[in-house]
C-alpha cells in the first residue's frame, strides 16, 4: 500500500470526523438508543454534465480533467468520473447516486483534477452545493464556479465552471413521486421515469407488485429559431452562419440552411430526432460560418434532455460556449413513447 494512499485515507478520515457526525449519542442508562442515531434519510442523484473554461495545468497541451464527487469524504462513498484527455471544456454526462443522512448540514462537494498519470493529480478547482437548498423531488440545474479552497473564500481567479443536475429523493417520498424521475427498483432515480399509475406503482394480474424498467423513449423536436450577437469572423465584420445539430448517443446529425451576411440570423427550422434513451442522451448545437474555402467554428450549446422531458415543451435562449458573444434561441418539444420491460 502506497504512502500517498495511506496519507489520503488518514486525511479523509480526519475531514469526515470534523464534519460528521453532527450528532453523537452518549448513553447514560442502558437501553436502545438507535432511534437517536442519524440514519439515511434519502438519496441524492447527480448528473455530472460538463465543465467549461478550466484552468490549464499542463505546460504542453491541455489538462486531462476528471471529477471526484462526494457527500461524505470516505473512500468507499466517493465517486470518480472518467478522464477527458486534452480538454478544458470536458463533457462527461455521467450519473452518480449518494446516500444522505442530514440535509440540514451536508453538502455535495465536486473537485476537478488534472490527471497527471503516474504522478499525483493536481487540483484545478472545487465547488459545493448545500443539500438544504434543494427542493425534494425537483431537479435543480446549476452551474457552479470553481474555487481553490472551499473554506477560504479569497480566490478571485477564474478556474472555470462545472454543470450539474441534482435531484434529492427523500426516503419517505420515494413511492409518491409523480414527476418524470420517479424511482424504480433497479435504476437510479435520474434514470427512471414515466411509470404507469399516478403513484408510481404497478401491479400484475395477481395483485402483486412487479419490477418494471422504463426506457425514456420519444421524439425530440428542435426548432432553431434564431441567433443574436454572433461574433464577426470575416473581414467585413459579418458571417454566414449555420447550425449543426448532433445527438450524442445515436450520432444523428442535421443542419440548418446558411444565412448570408448576418450576425443575427433567423432560421425557424424544425428537426425531429428519435431518441431511444432520453435521460442519457445530449443535444449539441454548433454554430459555424460557411466560407467558400472552408468553414469556421463559432461556438456551441450543450443541452441534456432532462428539462424537455420534465416540462414537455419550452422556449429559451442559450449563450454560446467557446465564443466571445452570441446566443441561440430555441424551441424544444418532447413527445414521449415509453416502452415497458418486465424484469
Amino acid at each position: 500500500m502506497s504512502h500517498s494512499f495511506i496519507q489520503g485515507t488518514i486525511r479523509d478520515a480526519i475531514e469526515d470526523s470534523l464534519t460528521w457526525p453532527v450528532r453523537k449519542v452518549v448513553p447514560i442508562l442502558p437501553g436502545d438508543y438507535s432511534d437517536l442515531e442519524l440514519k439515511p434519510v434519502g438519496t441524492l442523484e447527480v448528473k455530472l454534465v460538463q465543465a467549461k473554461e478550466l484552468t490549464n495545468k499542463d505546460l504542453i497541451g491541455k489538462s486531462d480533467p476528471f471529477a471526484v464527487l462526494y457527500v461524505r469524504p470516505l473512500r468507499d462513498r466517493m465517486k470518480t468520473s472518467k478522464t477527458i484527455n486534452n480538454q478544458l471544456n470536458p463533457v462527461w454526462n455521467e450519473h452518480f447516486e449518494f446516500i444522505v443522512e442530514d440535509t440540514s448540514t451536508q453538502h455535495l462537494v465536486v473537485k476537478i483534477f488534472d490527471d497527471e498519470g503516474v504522478q499525483a493529480s493536481e487540483l484545478i478547482g472545487c465547488a459545493q452545493v448545500r443539500l438544504k437548498d434543494l427542493e425534494p423531488g425537483k431537479v435543480k440545474d446549476v452551474w457552479l464556479k470553481l474555487v481553490k479552497d472551499l473554506e477560504v473564500q479569497r480566490d478571485n481567479k477564474n478556474r472555470g465552471q462545472v454543470h450539474l443536475e441534482l435531484l434529492y429523493c427523500p426516503i419517505d417520498m420515494e413511492n409518491g413521486f409523480t414527476n418524470p424521475f420517479a424511482p424504480t427498483f433497479s435504476m437510479t432515480t435520474l434514470e427512471k421515469a414515466l411509470k404507469s399509475g399516478a403513484d408510481g406503482t404497478e401491479t400484475s394480474g395477481h395483485g402483486t407488485q412487479k419490477r418494471r424498467d422504463v426506457i425514456v423513449r420519444g421524439v425530440l423536436s428542435v426548432t432553431v429559431m434564431s441567433a443574436e450577437d454572433l461574433p464577426a469572423v470575416d473581414l467585413m465584420g459579418k458571417a454566414d452562419p449555420y447550425v449543426i445539430l448532433h445527438m450524442k448517443k445515436t450520432e444523428m446529425r442535421n443542419k440548418t440552411r446558411v444565412v448570408n451576411d448576418s450576425l443575427n440570423p433567423v432560421w425557424n427550422q424544425t428537426f425531429d430526432f428519435v431518441v431511444e434513451d432520453g435521460l442519457h442522451d445530449m443535444l449539441t448545437l454548433e454554430v459555424w460560418d460557411h466560407d467558400t474555402f472552408g468553414k469556421d467554428y463559432m461556438g456551441r450549446c450543450i443541452l441534456t434532455l432532462t428539462r424537455v422531458i420534465m416540462e414537455g415543451e419550452y422556449k429559451d435562449s442559450f449563450l454560446l460556449d467557446e465564443a466571445k458573444s452570441g446566443k441561440l434561441n430555441l424551441h424544444l418539444k418532447w413527445t414521449p413513447q415509453p416502452i415497458y420491460r418486465d424484469t
